[in-house]
């Protein structure tokens, strides 16, 4: 426990240090904020101002929507500001420079150093956004309110946090060894996000299954929605099915790390 408080500690001191960077130029800092929410405002606007004229998506009002994508966008952004550090350009960075080095050199966890080394505050206002089309999803869907849903939309959150989140370690691991970029882990994280940002159902059906059962994005957050919306789940899935999805993106962040370790032991500095 003592251990616990420590690095919870050390990781708010070394969050500080980033806030009180990034505050320093506040012109800077407000127009990067500004220019993040535009592009999220400009997405969801296109398809708020489009869908009414068609009466819906596959069978999906503009209110039901607004439920997948806005709980795929907060727990996106969430995900990206905590775990920016491993995003694969970042830690790519770190890696070319033999900056990676000093982590490894630090009386500090490695892994917390990676997670308080880009701590992007700018995307706060993203966050205020992706809620409030939630909320409106929320009060536009029919929903049954109590604890149930509560706690599978809770739920289905977290698993997306976890699970865009393994993505991200899983990619920033791939740079120990390819150094730069890893384009095809672009695809499955901010591709995997919009994604999962709509119905499932409007996809043909070898990508819904691929997203289903190789890559179980459909998991996140639709098969929870069309058990609260009381809908059938696709495939013949038990209703069950919608209940354990969101145990996915642990699962998916559990195995990220377990691969981060074998990463961090096969790293090699730059030599400067």
């Amino acid at each position: 426990m003592a251990d616990l408080r420590h690095h919870l500690t050390l990781y708010l001191r070394l969050l500080g240090a980033q806030i009180r960077s990034q505050g320093a130029h506040r012109t800077s800092f407000i127009l990067d904020a500004l220019g993040s929410l535009l592009i999220t405002a400009a997405e969801f606007a296109a398809l708020a101002l489009v869908l009414p004229r068609f009466g819906g998506l596959g069978g999906w009002t503009l209110g039901e929507i607004c439920l997948l994508y806005g709980l795929a966008e907060l727990a996106f952004v969430l995900m990206d500001i905590l775990f920016g550090g491993f995003d694969a350009p970042n830690l790519s960075a770190h890696v070319r420079s033999g900056s990676f080095s000093t982590f490894l050199l630090r009386p500090a966890p490695l892994t917390l150093q990676v997670f308080a080394s880009d701590f992007a505050l700018r995307r706060l206002p993203r966050v205020l956004l992706a809620a409030a089309i939630a909320g409106y999803g929320l009060t536009h869907a029919p929903l049954a309110a109590g604890p149930e849903t509560a706690a599978l939309l809770t739920a289905a959150v977290l698993g997306m946090i976890c699970f865009f989140g393994g993505l991200f370690v899983i990619g920033g691991t791939l740079t120990f060894w390819t150094v730069d970029s890893v384009e095809a882990m672009n695809v499955l994280t901010y591709g995997g996000r919009t994604l999962i940002s709509y119905p499932m159902d409007i996809y043909s059906a070898w990508l819904r299954r691929t997203f289903t059962y190789l890559i179980p994005a459909a998991f996140l957050s639709y098969l929870p929605a069309l058990h609260l919306l009381g809908r059938p789940l696709p495939d013949g899935l038990p209703d069950w099915a919608a209940l354990i999805g969101p145990l996915a993106g642990p699962l998916v962040l559990a195995g990220a790390f377990a691969f981060w370790r074998v990463g961090v032991r096969h790293y090699q500095g730059t030599g400067t």
